[in-house]
């Protein structure tokens, strides 16, 4: 894996117009050396020496010098680019699936805030019951999140009808957290959901791949992941990730709040589950 080429594509909506056009040829040029002088490169970017200097630096290097001495070093790894096209193979497609699901983790503990990710864990935490809705592969998620948190000793639910969400939200009360789960932020059914619910005084969350979208304005606490979506982008596995592993995050921190009070559940739940396994 060519690590300068994955962190360029991490870093690239970071950059500015001149960077992109350096980032543009080193990813369009992989496994070549860099030019001996930063003037050449420039040359051929486009660029100038100094944005060269800041692009190097971008990318966690001193200059130009170690950057091209690194590029050298990576010249034998291969470059996997992460649009899939019709001429791959299907173990080339499964290889940048895997480099964009790196990228989509990488994006998202960059973009998540950590004080909201703070701020949702303690209001599950103290929540009467919890509530996940969802739509399409979002459904899924907040039905695992549902199990989770359930198994972890909080008490939650997930709907992926939408006469079943509103209903769900009717019979909410002040105490409990309903948490909306949509890639594209822009789900009508999700967003009037927690509309409704926000407007009893019921806590909301999203979690969300999709900056200054609707379902923002309708949460008292946002979680946003960050993904590219890939054409096909209702097969794309890097958003389902992204949100998969903030749900994992929270997990892991109730389990551990409750492992810090004392309760044991996740160990009672485990001794209580071997009696529905076969014994061989």
């Amino acid at each position: 894996m060519n690590k300068i080429i994955l962190k360029t594509q991490l870093l690239y909506s970071e950059m500015g117009k001149s960077e992109k056009k350096v980032a543009d040829w080193l990813i369009s040029h992989p496994g070549d050396n860099l030019p001996m002088s930063i003037s050449e490169l420039a040359e051929l970017c486009e660029s100038s020496e100094s944005t060269i200097v800041r692009f190097a630096r971008r990318l966690g290097f001193s200059g130009y010098g170690e950057l091209k001495i690194c590029v050298a070093g990576e010249q034998e790894k291969k470059v996997v680019l992460p649009t899939i096209n019709e001429n791959d193979s299907c173990f080339e497609i499964l290889e940048k699936i895997c480099n964009d699901a790196y990228l989509s983790f990488e994006r998202t503990k960059r973009t998540i805030a950590p004080e909201n990710i703070a701020a949702a864990a303690n209001l599950i935490a103290g929540a009467g019951k919890t509530v996940l809705i969802g739509l399409g592969s979002s459904a899924s998620v907040a039905q695992d999140a549902a199990n989770k948190f359930l198994r972890a000793g909080y008490p939650a639910y997930s709907y992926g009808d939408t006469h079943m969400q509103m209903i769900a939200a009717s019979h909410m009360k002040a105490g409990d957290v309903l948490i909306g789960v949509s890639q594209s932020g822009a789900s009508k059914d999700i967003v009037e959901a927690l509309k409704f619910a926000k407007s009893r005084g019921i806590s909301t969350i999203c979690i969300t791949g999709t900056d200054r979208s609707p379902i923002m304005k309708q949460s008292d606490i946002v979680l946003l992941t960050d993904t590219e979506e890939t054409k096909h982008s209702s097969l794309a596995l890097s958003s389902h990730l992204s949100r998969l592993v903030v749900i994992d995050s929270l997990c892991y921190y109730l389990v551990y709040r409750n492992e810090a009070n004392g309760t044991g559940l996740d160990e009672e739940n485990e001794n209580n589950l071997r009696s529905k396994r076969v014994n061989e």
